[in-house]
């Protein structure tokens, strides 16, 4: 199977690699003060191009990415989701971000139980993580529903040093063993 032929289904979303046409929606995503306020802030149009180049990129030459999510009943990009570990990061991560008009929805949760999974089963996985700012209330939430803790403090690569961050995730054995 090709990468583009990868589409995950959950109830209500569809997990799939990035595609052309969720270039828009990503571009008003990244220019939303709110949704990027524990993102790195807002970015340029040109940047929000090259982050968005590099998730598709990750898929095509090393296999995984963050997924775009789709809304099933209306057809939107409502976010990014997934597996992401860029060069020296601080370890194998299930991420998500979704946008303003969808937050409140349980859509966080929902997509990262199924990129979860697949972090597990696909890429064979002993650890997932998530790299929280300490003022992000909403991830903490989507993180303990997942069954994570906090694991530890740490910070991410340059460009990003120098802001402390918590580290949360669980074993691949915690998450087998979780009330599903």
């Amino acid at each position: 199977m090709s990468i583009f032929d990868l589409r995950i289904e959950t109830e209500r979303l569809i997990l799939r690699p990035p595609q052309r046409q969720d270039y828009a929606p990503y571009l008003a995503f990244c220019a939303d003060e709110e949704v990027m306020r524990t993102l790195g802030g807002v970015q340029a149009p040109s940047v929000a191009w090259r982050s968005f180049c590099s998730l598709a990129g990750a898929w095509q030459l090393f296999g995984f990415s963050m997924f775009s999510v789709i809304e099933k009943s209306s057809g939107e990009w409502i976010g990014r989701m997934g597996p992401w570990q860029p060069q020296d990061w601080p370890g194998t991560e299930v991420g998500w971000s979704i946008r303003r008009a969808s937050w409140g929805k349980g859509y966080a949760p929902e997509a990262a139980i199924a990129a979860i999974d697949w972090a597990f089963d696909t890429l064979d996985w002993d650890e997932v993580i998530h790299t929280i700012a300490e003022d992000n209330e909403n991830s903490k939430v989507v993180a303990r529903k997942l069954g994570s803790t906090l694991l530890r403090m740490g910070q991410l690569p340059p460009p990003y040093e120098g802001k402390p961050l918590e580290i949360w995730g669980q074993s691949r054995g915690q998450w087998q063993q979780r009330p599903r």
